[in-house]
């Protein structure tokens, strides 16, 4: 028995270690692919009727439109340069919202999901959303806020088998991510929600609103300024 706590003890230190090693790794270099990507790429070879899309192309934020970080600050978490990591104000209403049965959005920030979409796999359950918690923390502590949406907007889904601003903005508007308007990156940012869904250059009545939404909250928030 002694020997099994042992080896256990062994596998998570290493697990442990490894970690840090990882994601202080992804501090400094980009991140080309993750398991979302494997896992939409295995998809799309299963499924017959689909052919294989992979788009992706990684820009440093410098060479993103600042109306495109602004605009999924403005429509994903609007606290996100004042938190650490987690709105605890809004997971206590979607905590809420879920026991009285209402359809609200889930809690999650920006640092969240990027934690979630580069280390983990999709789901729910309360196993994977505790380590999804412990690399928002670790990302908080070793990459900080700017590289924390440099990532996001690298990786995020934005379109069947389409990650990240760069790909998202050629394939839609024909345009670099540094050319975007702030009209373009509004609609970009309201798809964000379900991208294979919705397209932001074929806009619903409903993207439309969240457009619009997201363009006054984009106003209000006047710009995303990172801490030198």
């Amino acid at each position: 028995m002694k020997k099994i706590i042992a080896w256990v003890g062994k596998v998570l230190l290493a697990l442990f270690v490894g970690s840090i090693v990882l994601v202080a790794l992804l501090s400094v270099f980009p991140v080309y692919f993750t398991p979302l990507m494997g896992i939409r790429t295995a998809e799309q070879a299963i499924l017959k009727d689909k052919s294989l899309a992979f788009k992706k192309d990684w820009e440093p934020i410098e060479n993103i439109s600042p109306h495109l970080y602004l605009a999924v600050v403005a429509a994903e978490d609007q606290k996100f340069l004042t938190h650490s990591g987690f709105d605890w104000e809004a997971i206590e209403k979607a905590f809420e919202g879920n026991k009285t049965g209402k359809q609200l959005r889930g809690g999650s920030t920006i640092s969240n999901q990027t934690a979630k979409n580069v280390f983990l796999w999709p789901g729910r359950n309360f196993i994977r959303k505790g380590i999804e918690a412990y690399f928002t923390v670790l990302i908080e502590f070793l990459w900080g806020k700017e590289r924390i949406l440099e990532v996001y907007l690298n990786v995020i889904e934005m379109g069947d088998g389409i990650y990240g601003a760069e790909a998202a903005a050629q394939y839609y508007f024909k345009k670099p991510a540094s050319k975007l308007t702030r009209q373009e990156a509004a609609l970009i940012a309201a798809v964000l929600p379900n991208p294979i869904r919705w397209r932001p250059d074929k806009p619903t009545a409903y993207i439309k609103k969240r457009q619009a939404w997201i363009l006054r909250n984009m106003r209000n928030l006047g710009e995303v300024k990172f801490e030198e």
